[in-house]
């Protein structure tokens, strides 16, 4: 074990290494927000002291008011961000400032560019917190002591941020932490007062603690506070500009991007409580990381209690950023109370409610933003028509698809839109399901739809197949997969029966299902086809082949079932193959006929060098004219 009355050197995990040299270039043009970081970090800390005091009132001890402190000293060209909140111990110095303790950080990482202005994004969505401090520094120093250790327990962490940095124990009489910044050389205007009041003012006007400012060396050496110290939220709207709701996002997330919407709301009367919620820009990198922390920053009367308070608003909506504070909740709330607590229940309601409301109004103006929306978090919304049933028609006027009405891969089309578009006639709402846009294009399950001018909805996202179960239908008319058995078609133009066609080519069918066997469960004449020979279909009650394919990479047993092979009779192959008198030469091309189907359709052969074997035999004998007529 290290003796530690000497400084200890480690190493930065391999991941902060990455991140600060990515970091100090990626954000250089955007320099300035290292402060807004450091002085949230020190709003952190005093709202985690105020909670755990509330269990443990010694904590305090004596030293009630809490606030952040910022002193410049120009003659040693430093700034310090001082905290009196609830300080670090030495294990929660090194894992705070020597890892990044994140689920998908290496997945975060791997999306860097090297193109500033993007990486720049992504790492506004990673959060950058203290490390932004080397953007300006070429060595940064942290003392702090933990409330409730003794003043020789304190500790000072100490580094240039190139891949170590020394760790010792220090006495420190005051509680919290000191984080001292040594400028570099080019970053001298971060020692200039004036400068520095400008930014607390910027980033930081709305921090609920009070911001002091104290130049060292000065004649005047008494700290004088900068900021409102109000928190946003509880000041009137009236009185907040666009501005300082963008700042408040930005101090809240750690974004750099401003928000698409922001919501602020005050519910008073059976249950008091207050809201600000923000739809972000973009998507944080671990948007599809179920598991990964999100929710709501909540406060009990203006108290810090917790970070992400995921109760009150369902995972489909986990993007939504934002601020609660309750005036009906206990002080010592805790997660699993928050669970038992009967006001929850109305409270998440009426947030979810309010959060569908910000996108209804974003997509019924047709703006640019919502296609942003749809864009970024369109998928998880999908989530919503399975998790959420009792606001299914509020989601569903919010779904956006690509269709056959223009054929292009933007996913623009409301069903409102499709609906309107149909004729009087169609009382049903056609789509398909397929592994990605061009699959779903060029499916000739679509021959028959395009060719009588009925639009389908080109379905390719991995939740799509749950998305049409919970949605069933929209206004009145029943949603229907045009890959199924029993398609039906307006004013069909077919006035017999499927068994009187079967009928018509039994000798046919029957002959192909013989060479086929087991990999069909039937062959029927297509009323679906027009330029293709055949196609594959399922069973109304068989599960759809993508959803097949997803749940079988998982790993669940699936309950066996098999295709069945439609066939246009009118097709010059079927024809060829309706006269072939060989039987090797009608086995083949059976089978092939059957291959083909399957791989339009997307799905890998149980047997490509069966198939290669078939098609290089029919080659051959096409070529040496044997196959002729």
């Amino acid at each position: 074990m290290a003796d530690s009355s000497k400084p200890e050197t480690l190493g930065f995990q391999t991941e902060v290494r990455q991140l600060l040299k990515l970091m100090v270039h990626s954000l250089y043009s955007n320099k300035e927000i290292f402060l807004r970081e450091l002085i949230s970090n020190a709003s952190d800390a005093a709202d985690k002291l105020r909670f755990e005091s509330l269990a443990n009132p010694d904590l305090l001890g004596g030293e009630t008011d809490l606030s952040i402190r910022i002193e410049v000293d120009k003659d040693k060209q430093q700034l310090s961000v001082i905290d009196n909140g609830i300080g670090m111990s030495r294990d929660e110095v090194v894992d705070n400032l020597g890892t990044i303790a994140r689920s998908g950080t290496a997945e975060f990482l791997e999306q860097m560019t090297g193109d500033k202005k993007h990486d720049a994004q992504l790492i506004g969505q990673f959060g950058v917190g203290f490390y932004s401090s080397f953007i300006v520094a070429d060595k940064v120093t942290v003392e702090t002591r933990r409330a409730g250790l003794s003043a020789d327990e304190a500790v000072r962490w100490e580094s240039d941020g190139q891949g170590e940095f020394t760790i010792e124990h220090i006495d420190r009489a005051d509680r919290g932490t000191r984080v001292t910044l040594h400028l570099k050389d080019d970053q001298k205007e971060f020692a200039e007062s004036l400068r520095v009041e400008t930014l607390i003012r910027k980033y930081s006007d709305h921090i609920g603690f009070p911001v002091t400012l104290l130049v060292v060396g000065a004649d005047d050496k008494e700290a004088r506070i900068v900021n409102s110290a109000t928190a946003l939220w509880t000041r009137p709207r009236t009185d907040i500009s666009d501005d300082d709701y963008k700042e408040f996002y930005k101090y809240l997330t750690h974004d750099f991007a401003d928000p698409l919407a922001w919501s602020h709301n005050r519910v008073e009367g059976k249950r008091e409580y207050t809201s600000l919620l923000y739809i972000p820009t973009a998507a944080p990198f671990d948007l599809w990381n179920r598991e990964a922390p999100r929710g709501l920053k909540l406060y009990v009367q203006r108290v810090f209690i917790m970070d992400d308070a995921e109760q009150f608003l369902p995972l489909y909506l986990r993007f939504v950023k934002g601020v609660v504070d309750s005036s009906d909740l206990p002080l010592n709330v805790s997660r699993e109370l928050l669970q038992q607590n009967p006001e929850l229940a109305a409270i998440r309601g009426a947030l979810t409610r309010r959060v569908l409301g910000m996108l209804e109004k974003m997509a019924s103006s047709d703006s640019d933003d919502y296609q942003v929306v749809w864009r970024e978090f369109g998928q998880v919304l999908k989530e919503g028509l399975v998790e959420d049933p009792a606001n299914k028609d509020k989601l569903a006027r919010l779904l956006r698809f690509a269709s056959t009405h223009n054929d292009n891969d933007v996913q623009d089309q409301s069903l409102e839109e499709y609906v309107g578009r149909a004729g009087p006639e169609q009382d049903k709402i056609y789509f398909i399901l397929a592994e990605n846009h061009a699959t779903a294009v060029a499916s000739p399950h679509l021959e028959q739809l395009r060719k009588r001018g009925i639009e389908v909805l080109l379905l390719t996202d991995r939740i799509d197949p749950w998305l049409v179960d919970g949605l069933a239908e929209f206004e009145g008319k029943k949603l229907v997969d045009v890959a199924r058995s029993a398609l039906e078609l307006p004013e069909s133009v077919d006035a017999a029966s499927q068994d009187e066609i079967n009928e018509q080519h039994k000798s046919l069918l029957e002959k192909i299902k013989k060479v086929l066997g087991d990999r069909v469960e039937c062959v029927n004449v297509s009323r679906r086809l027009v330029d293709s020979p055949a196609c594959v279909v399922a069973a109304d009650d068989d599960l759809n082949p993508q959803l097949r394919r997803m749940l079988e990479a998982s790993g669940q047993a699936i309950p066996e079932s098999r295709p069945i092979l439609e066939i246009n009779v009118e097709h010059p192959l079927v024809s060829r193959l309706s006269r072939e008198a060989d039987d090797a030469v009608f086995d083949d091309l059976s089978n092939i006929v059957m291959d083909h189907a399957l791989l339009a359709e997307g799905t890998q052969l149980d047997n490509p060098a069966k198939y290669v074997q078939r098609m290089n035999k029919l080659l051959l004998d096409f070529n040496s004219g044997a196959t002729g007529g």
